[in-house]
């Protein structure tokens, strides 16, 4: 099966609403409906297949099998969660290829610390920003093919704030990710400047129940964003 691949969507300018998928059911459901591209969600992943909280507890190992069922199952392209990539420099290679490999066609990286931490409760801690570049040039010369994208997400805006986060997303942007993910803005405005400075193809988190304003399509495609991830929407649905 061909997959559609972000990087065509995004060249061409197609506003990318992606749903979390937290099973397999939820997968077949997907086709029925039709999407062009689903996210494999890190918080999901972990809560429907082992009843876990989004704290680093799950694996590489078993997160990497859960991709490739999920991508297995779906039509759609599959943007996939890698969290930290799993450790030090090493890891983010043995991640990606693997990634890549069970079938996605974007994989995310963010620069938590080791266990990390939902996106959207407190207390989580970023690596030095040097670092964190280190591992996004380590993701861009692992993947085997350029259609296989990096989203470089940064969880510094709760840290650091507003204006240190934008500069980690600039940052990013230059060590070679191809998307950026300023993770937990608090407001609309926030939004719309972030997508204002950093020059590179934007991606917003419609986190149910976290600090971002929930938005339509096109108001995200109004504000500046390329694509939009919904990672709560299955999960929660099924759930209620």
């Amino acid at each position: 099966m061909t997959r559609p691949t972000l990087r065509a969507a995004l060249e061409v300018g197609q506003f990318v609403a992606a749903p979390g998928i937290h099973d397999m059911i939820a997968g077949v459901v997907a086709n029925k409906v039709g999407f062009d591209f689903v996210y494999s969600s890190g918080y999901w992943g972990t809560a429907s297949a082992h009843g876990l909280p989004d704290a680093g507890i799950v694996s590489y190992t078993e997160m990497v099998e859960r991709l490739q069922i999920l991508c297995r199952t779906v039509d759609a392209g599959v943007i996939a969660d890698a969290d930290t990539g799993y450790g030090g420099l090493l890891n983010v290679d043995h991640t990606i290829r693997g990634y890549e490999a069970a079938g996605a066609v974007a994989i995310q990286l963010e620069d938590q610390e080791f266990p990390k931490k939902c996106g959207h409760t407190p207390g989580k801690r970023v690596i030095p920003r040097a670092d964190m570049m280190r591992k996004i040039e380590v993701a861009c010369a692992a993947r085997q093919s350029r259609d296989t994208l990096i989203i470089a997400r940064t969880d510094a805006r709760q840290m650091e704030g507003f204006d240190k986060a934008v500069e980690r997303g600039l940052a990013y942007r230059d060590a070679g990710a191809d998307i950026v993910f300023v993770e937990a803005l608090t407001s609309e405005d926030e939004m719309r400047a972030a997508c204002e400075r950093i020059d590179a193809p934007m991606m917003a988190n419609m986190a149910d129940g976290g600090v971002t304003p929930i938005l339509t399509a096109d108001a995200l495609r109004d504000i500046g964003y390329a694509l939009a991830i919904y990672p709560s929407l299955t999960g929660l649905a099924a759930a209620a």
